[in-house]
């Protein structure tokens, strides 16, 4: 028996008091004269030893009245054995972990060992099905209570790529558990990797008939050094050195050398000696990688001697192509910025496009389809055949900017190729505002993505354009359009309502000049300029609308086709589950080689703690009560109520007795 307030029986004090009444206390009677006893009638008086008897009767209850009283403030309980209660039809459901860190040594192995252990424990005709996770869930047999096919679907687990995610477990199980509606006993096989836990730890929490059981494969942190990073360019335009760093992370290990080498294609480039810190990172340049022409494949290695292998390469991507032709169209009597444009390009870092300018007058005999993009600066009269041909190769998928002045406004008042109306010239005088900045810009849009510090832009002429139901990317202080970007077809006319000189306008003179002209050029020509890798379990576009049923070729890393016949007329992505080269070829004759790498919060090896499990366990809302019942446990029981009706009795009998001691002391009286 305990107390849970056991501080209460200091309260066993208060028993002094009927000690003092019936002990300690002396009963007094004060004579009374009387002149003669004759007149009294004689009778026989109580004796002494029952009025004794009866007092020690009544200290008796009420001694023990007082105990009681303070019995039930203390709150008594006692332990209470519940019964085993089995849980009919259980589940149970064997996950096992195939992500990138079960890689690390035999912990796979050692997993799947351990779970057909577990199956051949089963009884009979308890039933289990199998799944397997690493940031998806995969069931791999349905519920049956068949050995075979359980063993077989657990020699099915293969490793994977994928990272950790126990959130994505939980949601899962929880999924099972609704659609069953019945209890479920979850076994887990995993190392407990630290970091696949969420953020949001409720994301973990399972269903009330769940009870969780980890089979934890690692119980200490293992060192283990990675290539978590490289930064390298993703296309190359010319024949310069080009520059590659790696960062090299060490997990839970002490500061070791290690060596670094940079291969291109299967041939080693070079290899340098790093010092890699205790829990910490270093960071290797080289600079002598000669790109040759075509798809390139580059890995970075470094000699872990770890558990882990798997992580000791970083792919990445490099494509060497001759720099792309773009038509730079302005009026004979003015450049309209092509210094400062072409300027802009050179200064982004690479030289990807090849400018050529001609004047209008130049442009009756060209034709715009073997140019990447054409740039219309503030031009007045094209000639009929070449506007015609703009309109054609827009519709078709090229690109166009142009560009809007003092020439533009000599036209039939309209702007070229998309042919929405000018309204006016917004021109910022000394009468009213001096200028005019860019108040608002859509950053959403690949020409500002990047580059949304226009503030200190002074814009002091303008053409005010009615965009219609085009796509408003900038607007002034005034609320004129300054850059509107309308599709035909399947190209682009991206409108810029001023001009790349430093007369209207002083944008030519600030940094986001040239980051927005490399931007939009970019864009225009279709030119991706993504990273030159992506993680496991990431998405490419593969077909665009024109492209609809025509078939797209993907092979992946093992060599092997990643679609069937009908995905490749059909499918518009492809999600990349494994770390190596995928090869894209599409339709339209355009390829890509997209390097592909795990996510390196999976080289931390370190498992999470006992308690951080334990909380996981116990987020089953009645989890522990379902585990007391499964187990036999013991639960306390609370006396209280059974002391508060002894209290009642007492204080009944204790009522009764005195009232009956009290008439006797008044007869005796």
């Amino acid at each position: 028996m305990g107390f849970l307030a056991p501080w209460f029986l200091a309260g066993v004090a208060a028993v002094g008091l009927p000690v003092w009444l019936h002990l300690l206390r002396k009963h007094e009677t004060t004579p009374l004269p009387f002149s003669s006893l004759m007149f009294f009638e004689k009778r026989t008086q109580s004796s002494i030893k029952h009025r004794r008897l009866r007092y020690l009767m009544l200290f008796a209850l009420r001694t023990l009245l007082i105990l009681l009283l303070v019995l039930a403030f203390a709150r008594p309980f006692i332990q209470q054995r519940i019964p085993p209660r089995t849980r009919s039809n259980e589940i149970t459901v064997l996950a096992i972990d195939n992500s990138l860190s079960m890689r690390a040594g035999t912990r796979l192995a050692d997993a799947k060992a351990a779970a057909k252990s577990l199956v051949s424990s089963l009884r009979v005709g308890e039933r289990a099905e199998v799944l397997t996770f690493g940031s998806r869930v995969q069931v791999l047999s349905e519920v049956t209570d068949d050995h075979n096919p359980l063993n077989a679907a657990i020699d099915s687990v293969q490793p994977s790529d994928a990272r950790t995610s126990f959130a994505e477990l939980s949601r899962s199980v929880r999924s099972i558990a609704q659609s069953l509606k019945l209890p479920l006993t979850v076994h887990l096989f995993s190392d407990m990797q630290q970091t696949g836990m969420p953020s949001n730890f409720n994301d973990l929490r399972l269903n009330a008939d769940v009870i969780l059981e980890t089979h934890p494969l690692v119980r200490k942190e293992e060192p283990n050094y990675t290539v978590e990073n490289v930064v390298a360019p993703r296309r190359v335009f010319d024949n310069k050195k080009t520059r590659v760093l790696a960062t090299i992370a060490g997990f839970g290990g002490q500061k070791s050398v290690h060596t670094v080498t940079l291969s291109l294609n299967g041939r080693t480039v070079e290899s340098k000696s790093v010092e890699v810190p205790e829990i910490g990172r270093a960071t290797v340049e080289f600079v002598s990688l000669d790109v040759p022409y075509g798809r390139n494949k580059g890995e970075v290695h470094v000699d872990s001697g770890d558990s882990l292998p798997a992580d000791d390469v970083f792919y990445f991507s490099v494509e060497r192509s001759d720099p792309r032709p773009a038509l730079f169209v302005h009026d004979a009597d003015g450049n309209g910025g092509l210094l400062y444009f072409k300027t802009a390009l050179d200064a982004a870092g690479q030289s990807a496009f090849d400018v050529s300018p001609v004047t209008t007058d130049q442009t009756a005999n060209l034709s715009p389809s073997k140019y990447a993009f054409v740039v219309l600066a503030d031009v007045g009269a094209l000639p009929a055949t070449f506007e015609n041909q703009l309109r054609d190769y827009v519709r078709g998928g090229g690109s166009v900017l142009i560009t809007l002045g003092r020439h533009s406004m000599g036209r039939d008042g309209k702007v070229p190729v998309t042919g929405d109306k000018i309204v006016e010239t917004r021109y910022s005088g000394r009468e009213g505002d001096r200028f005019q900045v860019a108040a608002w810009l859509d950053t959403s849009h690949p020409s500002i993505l990047k580059n949304d510090r226009w503030d200190d832009v002074q814009f002091l002429r303008a053409i005010r354009v009615d965009p219609g139901n085009a796509r408003v990317v900038a607007k002034l202080s005034d609320q004129t359009p300054l850059l509107i970007d309308r599709q035909i077809g399947e190209g682009h006319v991206l409108v810029f309502a001023s001009t790349f000189d430093d007369i209207d306008n002083d944008f030519p003179k600030h940094p986001s000049f040239v980051a927005f002209i490399d931007q939009t050029a970019r864009y225009l020509a279709r030119m991706d300029s993504g990273p030159p890798s992506v993680m496991v379990n990431a998405f490419a576009e593969l077909r665009d609308s024109k492209e609809k049923g025509a078939a797209v070729d993907v092979v992946d890393p093992k060599g092997e086709r990643a679609l069937s016949l009908d995905e490749a007329t059909k499918a518009q992505n492809i999600q990349f589950t494994m770390a190596g080269f995928y090869d894209i070829r599409r339709p339209n004759g355009r390829s890509e080689l997209v390097a592909v790498n795990s996510d390196r919060r999976e080289s931390d090896l370190t498992p999470a703690t006992p308690d951080t499990l334990s909380l996981w366990q116990n987020t089953a809302n009645g989890t522990a009560e379902a585990e007391a019942a499964a187990t036999g446990d013991q639960k306390p029981l609370s006396l209280w109520w059974y002391v508060m009706l002894a209290v009642l009795a007492l204080t009944v009998a204790e009522s009764l007795l005195g009232n009956r001691h009290l008439s006797v002391d008044s007869e005796a009286a």
